[in-house]
């Protein structure tokens, strides 16, 4: 019988395939990687490479791909060798996909005329959610799929017909269930800002290889935090949308069928502007035709037409956040006052989210983890820290038919009276809140392994609404001190204060959420531009 370790040394042979064909080969990397890995790639890549990876957003990429000024066969291979970069910097690749990509770009490149809104772009996935083509192999990080074959992904097939190149495939924790990236087939992903925190997850390799520029756009996956948390750790712009409004089918993942709460996929990217062409690009394929579990809905550009009038939660009544957060959260506030918006407070310490929690973390795992349990234990693929954490939070348990009907109730009747929340901020003259804004995490990224509050993130999934994370400062010392006038009220609470040292998190980025009501996908996104506008941004 194969071991756990045989099995192992497969799927890394598997990836060092694409590495060794790195051409030119990389050199310059140290034997002893510096803490902060960001410059790493200036000194590996050609001035060309560094060129064509840093000087363009996603939509000015694409416009020199469409015009010809560029080749996709260069802009891949530059791509290519960036994001192996990446990898010996960060560990945040299953695949490199050298000659796939290379043979699409010659491809892209032979056409008369460039077709398609990604036309030439290259795109990297989140390894679990498959991959376009034949003898695809999905292992989700886990031991015992290690030779599992993969079918074709939805929103992948349509992104393909749009033109794009996909080149990388990232990594993602043991059960997909972390916001740290750590698993016993491919290792633990860092933090290129920082190799002592942690990029996130579950899209953690995506965070970091968007975050080394390794990639402009790439797809992650969110069911309780895992776009949001890792573009804030390393200072990216990420979405997560309702529920069904873009399709998730094809993806692999445990508990296939359950509908207690379900993941959404979204963008990961260095642009704002990107994530809503990702959106629209996505919807005008119509994937409600392919997806019946889609809502048939277009993507419609929402203009406002008074003042935004934003909500601030400054914490969530059960988790303070710490400095460097707050003072993001003032610094943005402030902006907006000046730029003229409407701001109050969200006052949620009455809404208890503790409860959200408690419900999320049981509707997470309906078979109270028997079927990762069964599938790590098997192969001898031990369960690690994190998995035990999520698997054994207190209102996780089997459940049986009649427990999961009252839960989900119990989950539906939270969903109405947070509803019944945001209808209070109308004062009767039509002027409810657009948004909330929010902090993504509790801190800046964390120390490996410490990631055990999720409930600035996984709340907004458990009421559905869409959130768009966006890089707003990072970790200063001397403006940033720990409050050690402070009085932790619980024991997470606790945890999370005794955390903070502002030398351990020193530079680190900071960003934060906006928040909408379920389906205002559009919404959020255009309020997104009017903050970021009154921050002095294009």
């Amino acid at each position: 019988m194969e071991t756990a370790q045989q099995k192992i040394e497969r799927a890394k042979a598997r990836r060092e395939v694409g590495l060794f064909k790195v051409e030119p080969k990389l050199e310059g990397i140290p034997e002893q990687l510096p803490r902060n890995t960001l410059g790493l790639p200036a000194s590996v890549l050609t001035a060309r490479e560094i060129e064509l990876t840093e000087n363009y957003d996603v939509i000015q990429l694409l416009d020199i791909l469409k015009s010809r000024k560029v080749s996709v066969e260069e802009v891949t291979r530059a791509f290519l060798r960036r994001a192996a970069v990446a990898q010996a910097a960060t560990n945040c690749l299953v695949e490199l996909m050298w000659d796939q990509a290379i043979e699409r770009a010659k491809y892209l490149d032979s056409l008369p005329e460039p077709r398609g809104a990604f036309f030439g772009l290259p795109i990297s996935t989140k390894e679990h959610h498959g991959m376009v083509g034949d003898n695809v192999i999905t292992t989700a990080s886990i031991i015992a799929w290690v030779d599992r074959k993969h079918g074709s992904n939805v929103m992948y097939d349509d992104l393909w017909e749009e033109g794009c190149v996909f080149y990388a495939r990232t990594t993602q924790p043991q059960t997909i269930m972390h916001l740290e990236t750590v698993s016993n087939l491919y290792g633990r992903t860092d933090n290129p800002y920082n190799r002592d925190l942690t990029p996130g997850g579950s899209s953690g390799g995506e965070s970091a290889l968007v975050a080394m520029r390794g990639s402009l756009l790439g797809i992650g996956g969110d069911i309780g935090g895992s776009i949001r948390c890792p573009s804030a750790f390393v200072g990216i712009y990420g979405f997560k949308p309702s529920v069904k409004r873009i399709t998730v089918a094809g993806q692999t993942g445990f508990m296939a069928g359950r509908e207690t709460i379900f993941s959404t996929p979204g963008p990961m990217t260095v642009d704002r502007k990107a994530m809503e062409l990702l959106m629209r690009v996505i919807l005008s394929k119509k994937p409600w035709r392919k997806d019946p579990a889609i809502i048939p809905m277009p993507w419609t550009p929402h203009k406002f037409t008074k003042p935004l009038k934003i909500a601030v939660q400054w914490w969530d009544g059960v988790v303070m956040p710490h400095p460097p957060i707050t003072r993001a959260l003032k610094e943005v506030v402030a902006a907006c006052q000046k730029a003229g918006m409407q701001v109050i407070d969200w006052d949620c310490t009455n809404l208890d989210h503790k409860k959200s929690w408690d419900l999320i973390s049981a509707l997470y795992w309906p078979d109270g983890g028997r079927e990762a349990l069964d599938a790590m234990n098997n192969v001898d693929d031990t369960v690690l820290p994190l998995s035990k954490w999520i698997i054994e939070q207190p209102t996780v348990k089997d459940l049986t038919q009649a427990e999961l009907w009252k839960l989900t109730l119990e989950r539906d009747a939270y969903r109405a009276a947070y509803a019944k929340a945001w209808n209070a901020t109308d004062s009767g003259n039509d002027d409810e809140i657009d948004v909330i804004l929010c902090p993504a995490s509790f801190g800046a990224a964390t120390p490996h392994e410490q990631s055990k509050y999720w409930g600035y993130t996984s709340h907004w999934n458990l009421v559905d609404y869409p959130g768009a994370v966006f890089p707003v400062t990072t970790v200063d010392v001397a403006k940033d001190p720990k409050d050690l006038s402070y009085k932790p009220i619980n024991e997470q609470d606790q945890f999370i204060y005794d955390m903070y040292d502002p030398e351990v998190y020193a530079g680190a980025p900071v960003g934060l959420q906006l928040v909408g009501r379920r389906l205002q996908e559009e919404k959020v996104l255009a309020a997104l531009d009017l903050v970021e506008q009154a921050m002095g941004r294009s």
